[in-house]
């Protein structure tokens, strides 16, 4: 009899490793994009793209639009290059880049017609970042150093002939960014009071005035990118000379974009908003965060807001983008990105993003209305199947909705599945409709994904983040319960066989789930989560 049972459950195993499609190597799941991260010249005649050299590491790549005649233009080793743009004037390549992992980047430019690679910010221990660029104004950028003072990131102005660097503004110990106007005169900064918790969105009229306080959020009204570093709440000057545009739920639960008077503060107009979610933002790499917001390229005007509450979507200003955007979506599945565009408008870089598919990457001509791809990020993974994302609603014990993502193995029965409950880090941070390689991987190899925005979580307003307040341990915890307990109850989870696993936050969070319910999870992965000895 004993015997019997065994070889049951083994057929029963094999009958479901049968229905999964075939393993995806992991040199494959996890390997360096084959290019990513294109950007067209300001002129539009050229290419930019990382791709890996042929030490394997991340480097910069130009070429025609088309990709031909592609060549490294950066030579790093060590760590991949994570940032980088083009000069204003189309003749350079700008990049952060640290040495060895030190993780003090310095700002670097490769010339294109001579090859020579500069250091710009040749100082020892110096971190270089926060770099503004603007292609009307091509002969110098502005760099936030610590040179003056290693405590405090000032603001440079580098020559990019000469290499000369000056001192453009003193930090006064709490800017978190700045943002320069469309003359390219630094006039405005996200600045955090780390004794108050206030955020504050500071201005000043002219390079050589003084500076005030515009807008003063307190801690309880403040959006997370207005209190991190390198974060940003500003998306720019409003073409009318007469307001700010920035990011605020001064007066609102969730974050919105609003027009703000250059006077007095006073927030003049809403221009866009969501009743469900906050603006999106998008992560610059080593230039922080702000307001994913889609600006003219010349004229400064908001053409679009992305807003994410289950999935990505643009809340659209300007009705011609909108149309363009429309059409390339007929051709291009998932959520369209504009990622990068010539100074005349004509030429766009835009990517197709999914959870089941590593990002694709096009080009568009607005004139034409050409769409031609170009790349996608991971190659190899377009012969295997992929699993898609399912965004769903649950309720905590006291009544908030959290959103969350069940990915299930493709062709397999979603019943009674081994369950990895996937926590985010931060825990300000968030999970979101797109594609992951480790949630892929885990799919692939027959494990549901459970992966939980539990209250702190940042994107879904002001009244959802501060519910996690103090609460670390607590209800944000016992929110991932609630999930795995919903996931049990739809069938879809083996009550035996569910596995908690996270970095960081996520890592804390899987430790003291175990702690507090043993009985809910078989076993769980710290990855570099605090924890005493």
């Amino acid at each position: 009899m004993k015997r019997f049972h065994i070889i049951t459950l083994v057929l029963a195993l094999c009958s479901a490793r049968s229905e999964l499609p075939p393993l995806i190597p992991r040199e494959i799941m996890f390997a360096n994009p084959a290019r990513t991260d294109p950007k067209v010249s300001p002129d539009g005649s050229q290419l930019s793209w990382l791709a890996p050299d042929e030490s394997n590491v991340l480097n910069v790549w130009t070429g025609a639009l088309d990709g031909e005649n592609a060549h490294c233009v950066t030579h790093e080793r060590g760590d991949p290059i994570e940032w980088y743009a083009w000069s204003g004037d189309g003749k350079q390549i700008l990049y952060l880049h640290d040495n060895v992992g030190d993780e003090i980047p310095h700002l670097f430019s490769a010339d294109l017609t001579t090859s020579n690679v500069r250091d710009l910010t040749p100082f020892r221990g110096v971190r270089a970042q926060n770099v503004l660029t603007d292609s009307r104004h091509p002969g110098s950028v502005f760099v936030a150093m610590n040179l003056r003072d290693r405590s405090v990131l000032d603001l440079y102005r580098v020559d990019l002939e000469t290499g000369a660097v000056t001192l453009e503004d003193k930090n006064p110990g709490d800017v978190l960014t700045w943002k320069a106007d469309r003359n390219f005169v630094v006039r405005a900064a996200t600045a955090f009071d780390g004794k108050t918790g206030k955020t504050i969105i500071r201005l000043r009229d002219g390079a050589d005035k003084p500076w005030r306080d515009l807008v003063v959020i307190p801690f309880e009204r403040a959006l997370f990118a207005g209190q991190v570093v390198n974060g940003s709440l500003i998306s720019g000057f409003d073409p009318d000379g007469k307001s700010l545009l920035i990011d605020s739920a001064l007066h609102s639960d969730k974050g919105r974009l609003v027009r703000v008077d250059l006077k007095d503060g006073h927030e003049a107009v809403v221009i866009a908003e969501d009743p469900k979610c906050d603006v999106g933002f998008t992560d610059v790499g080593r230039l922080g965060i702000e307001p994913s917001v889609i600006l003219h390229p010349v004229a400064g005007a908001v053409q679009a807001v992305e807003f994410n509450y289950t999935t990505p979507h643009w809340l659209f200003v300007d009705p011609k983008l909108k149309e363009d955007f429309e059409r390339i979506s007929r051709e291009a599945p998932g959520f369209i990105d504009l990622v990068r565009r010539d100074d005349a408008d004509r030429v766009w870089i835009v990517a197709s993003r999914r959870s089941d598919a590593s990002t694709t990457y096009y080009k568009f001509d607005r004139e034409t209305k050409k769409l031609s791809e170009l790349f996608t990020e991971n190659p190899a993974l377009a012969k295997f199947r992929l699993a898609p994302k399912k965004p769903v609603a649950i309720k905590s014990r006291d009544g908030l909705e959290i959103v969350s993502y069940l990915t299930i193995p493709p062709g397999v029965n979603p019943k009674k599945l081994p369950l990895v409950l996937l926590i985010h880090g931060g825990p300000w941070d968030r999970d979101s409709d797109n594609y992951e390689p480790e949630v892929q991987f885990l799919a692939n190899r027959g494990y549901a994904v459970l992966q939980v925005n539990y209250r702190g979580s940042t994107g879904f307003g002001i009244k959802f983040f501060n519910a996690g307040n103090l609460q670390v341990g607590l209800g944000m915890v016992e929110d991932l319960f609630d999930a795995v307990h919903w996931a049990v109850d739809e069938g879809v989870a083996d009550p035996k066989r569910i596995a908690a696993m996270g970095g960081s936050m996520g890592g804390f969070a899987t430790l003291r789930a175990l702690e507090m319910r043993p009985d809910l999870f078989a076993c769980g992965v710290d990855e570099f989560g605090p924890a005493d000895e």
